[in-house]
């Protein structure tokens, strides 16, 4: 029995929702779910298989620990590895510009939702617009800082808007900022090429900050890919310290290490110097072994060879998923150019199963586990309560686990829908 004191003890906690991911997952373990066990296929939490893939590196087995090791490592990260992103990023992205990044244009985080966290902890009193379906961690990280307004923007048939439209968001709603994932999680869409580039230099016209989420940079496909093996706003950035970029990524996705938890981001010195004093009261820096470990990974040699296996496996993948999807009954509105989903309308399912959450549901008890689009209607201060969630009838889909479990998932799911 709950003691009757504790919400008078506790009234100063408040309530801390659970992101999407976290609570499909334990919604998956209250129907039985255990990591490993391979009578469930987890087409929902948004990791990659991390075990060996064709022409990949070899992967990494071991971290070691020194005396040096054991010490604290700089907030804002080793120098070396500081160094070594930003000379990743200006030989795959910089070369032959007069400005190029240095080890003071980038700061060391413990994973992506650190690494946003400071930058959410560094932002001034603005507008700040953020896009309609999009990743579901950022709904807590806009509401936490109540400094900045944040400000939806709905994707029109789930693409990121064109630089015209985006002139008209930025202009018409004040922004002072814009934070996106690119590529974009769930819908797989990508800013590339000479829209990447007119997105930079519109930012850069209109002081307008432009925060993105990279974490899925070497997961691109087709035009989106071109004769690169990764795409970032850092191609198109004129000056390294002035223009209003700043880009996240880490080994999370692009180097198949989510257990490390190490991500960085890139921008302008001031900027950077302004997120690691917020570090040093949110987090005080990512593991220093882990750091040590990482310059290794991020040597040019190893960072390419990663993304050219990375992307011919997963376009298979990608592939596969595509057709299979249509085949049971989904609707696929964007095929995806990038990262690993497949974000799938349900509108011409039975009844039954046209709803998000019902078929999620559903989809536990065939021990699978999938995402509903709601969770992808970022939805800050829960302002839009009063309106059923316009991604209701979705559902996101992961082409991150192996082929044979997708293959597996995906028959399962195909059972559901002829069951109906």
């Amino acid at each position: 029995m709950n003691d009757p004191d504790t919400s008078s003890r506790l009234r100063a906690i408040r309530t801390v929702p659970r992101t999407g991911v976290i609570f499909v997952m334990e919604e998956a373990a209250k129907h039985g779910y255990k990591a490993g066990d391979g009578d469930w296929i987890n087409l929902g939490q948004g990791a990659p298989e991390t075990g060996p893939l064709p022409d990949a590196p070899p992967r990494l087995e071991n971290i070691s620990v020194n005396i040096a090791s054991a010490e604290y490592a700089p907030v804002g990260g080793l120098p070396r590895l500081r160094e070594a992103v930003a000379d990743l990023y200006n030989r795959r992205f910089r070369q032959g510009k007069a400005s190029q990044y240095g080890p003071e244009n980038v700061a060391i985080s413990s994973g992506g939702r650190a690494g946003l966290t400071r930058i959410a902890a560094a932002i001034d009193r603005v507008h700040l617009g953020h896009f309609l379906p999009d990743y579901t961690a950022y709904e807590e990280l806009l509401e936490l800082f109540r400094d900045f307004l944040p400000m939806p923007i709905l994707n029109e048939d789930h693409r990121l808007p064109s630089v015209e439209r985006l002139r008209q968001e930025i202009v018409g709603r004040g922004l002072g900022a814009l934070l996106t994932s690119n590529p974009c999680n769930p819908t797989g869409d990508v800013v590339h090429g000479d829209a990447l580039r007119d997105w930079v230099a519109l930012g850069r016209e209109q002081c307008c900050t432009l925060i993105f989420d990279e974490f899925y940079s070497h997961y691109v496909y087709g035009a989106a890919r071109g004769d690169r093996l990764a795409n970032s706003a850092a191609e198109f950035v004129e000056d390294v310290n002035n223009d209003p970029v700043l880009v996240l990524d880490g080994l999370t996705k692009s180097w198949r290490y989510p257990g490390l938890r190490l991500s960085w981001t890139l921008g302008p010195a001031p900027v950077i110097e302004a997120i690691a004093s917020a570090a040093s009261f949110l987090d005080g820096g990512a593991p220093h072994p882990v750091q040590e470990m990482a310059v290794g990974l991020l040597q040019p040699e190893h960072a390419q060879a990663e993304a050219r296996s990375i992307q011919a496996t997963f376009e298979t993948k990608r592939r596969f998923m595509i057709d299979r999807v249509r085949e049971i009954g989904f609707e696929l509105v964007t095929e995806p150019l990038g990262a690993f989903y497949c974000f799938v309308s349900l509108a011409k399912l039975p009844e039954p199963l046209r709803d998000g959450m019902a078929f999620f549901q559903a989809a536990l008890k065939k021990r699978v586990i999938t995402v509903p689009g709601q969770f992808f209607d970022v939805n800050p201060g829960q302002r839009r309560s009063h309106m059923a969630s316009r991604m209701a009838p979705y559902l996101r889909l992961s082409y991150g686990p192996s082929m044979a479990e997708l293959q597996q998932g995906l028959d399962r799911l195909e059972a559901i829908v002829k069951s109906a």
